[in-house]
């Protein structure tokens, strides 16, 4: 029970695209990831996903619509929904989601970090 420095978190990582846990709760991960360029699209099929921007932005493209979250803001992507996360710079956001989430979803590729670190 002591607090969490969120920017210290991110100052220990340098990669992208490779989420790290730094913390838990009912079940959940809290994430720290960087982000930097585009993703692939991918959808979860049970699990909802809550992307809080700390530093930059977020572009979240849906196949009908594209959504822009700023610093500070967050977004809630339904279990079930395509989207593709874009970067235009590099961006910091934390994840809130069931430890059951892979990063890619319903897609294994290179991009998948099936082991995460906890920092």
């Amino acid at each position: 029970m002591n607090p969490v420095n969120v920017q210290e978190k991110f100052s220990q990582f340098q990669e992208c695209w490779k989420p790290k846990i730094i913390g838990e709760l009912n079940e959940s991960y809290v994430k720290a990831v960087k982000l930097k360029g585009e993703f692939i699209w991918h959808h979860h099929d049970l699990e909802d996903e809550l992307f809080l921007v700390v530093r930059g932005a977020l572009r979240m493209k849906f196949r009908d619509r594209e959504a822009v979250v700023r610093e500070g803001e967050f977004i809630i992507v339904p279990r079930g929904v395509d989207h593709m996360p874009v970067a235009d710079e590099e961006t910091h956001v934390l994840l809130l989601e069931p430890k059951s989430t892979l990063n890619t979803g319903n897609i294994t590729n290179e991009r998948t970090v099936a082991e995460l670190e906890r920092i």
